[in-house]
């Protein structure tokens, strides 16, 4: 079975721009986990999921750091604190969601699929044609009725 046998090609999707509470909306009216942030051409810019949602609640984990002769040595990467911060207080898609988005084509075999999902821990792989288009989306659960 190939990606285009299983994908479910309504996608619901959002822009850089739209709010969270857009895409918290959406999640829950729609009943998904997450939704693929397009551009203006649907090429897949990003990816907002639950997980990217609950940071807006989540507490600010201050890295660890140690001061020596009136200096500060950090513990731990310091650019974490930003990227936390940033997503704590975003407003809009393009500043919470995951920039690094795992595609796949139309013709990406199932067990291809499921591998990249097992392997970087992701619920979701959008499906694109061969300009980046999104065309789809696999879910974890497609895969699973899949087997069925």
């Amino acid at each position: 079975m190939l990606a285009r046998d299983i994908m479910n090609r309504e996608v619901v999707t959002v822009t850089r721009d739209t709010t969270i509470q857009e895409v918290a909306r959406l999640l829950t009216e729609h009943r998904i986990s997450g939704v693929p942030v397009v551009d203006e051409e649907r090429r897949v810019v990003g990816i907002v999921s639950e997980g990217d949602l609950i940071y807006q609640d989540k507490k600010l984990h201050k890295p660890a750091f140690i001061e020596i002769l009136g200096g500060i040595i950090y513990l731990e990467n310091p650019q974490r604190l930003g990227d936390e911060l940033m997503k704590m207080t975003a407003a809009k898609a393009g500043q919470i969601m995951t920039r690094k988005v795992h595609t796949a084509k139309e013709d990406t075999p199932v067990a291809d699929i499921a591998t990249l999902m097992v392997e970087h821990r992701i619920n979701r792989v959008p499906v694109v044609d061969g300009a980046g288009r999104l065309v789809g989306i696999v879910s974890r659960q497609d895969i699973i009725k899949s087997l069925l």
